[in-house]
């Protein structure tokens, strides 16, 4: 998911995509600890789509000065 699709999201679409993905890279980092997952880089995606999301986030809540 690129940032623009991101940013145009509203705010709780925003909260449940963030929840969702924080709780599949849970899984994730489990799934990889018990046995290695097929494609180790979806860890590395799924990290960085919740700093995308954590990064639009703040950017809306900060008034600009």
């Amino acid at each position: 998911m690129k940032y623009k699709e991101i940013k145009s999201l509203a705010l709780e679409e925003r909260n449940a995509k963030l929840a969702a993905e924080e709780e599949n890279l849970k899984k994730l980092r489990f799934a990889h600890a018990i046995s290695p997952i097929e494609n180790p880089m979806r860890i590395k995606y799924s990290r960085k789509l919740i700093a995308k999301l954590k990064t639009a986030g703040n950017a809306t809540e900060t008034p600009k000065n």
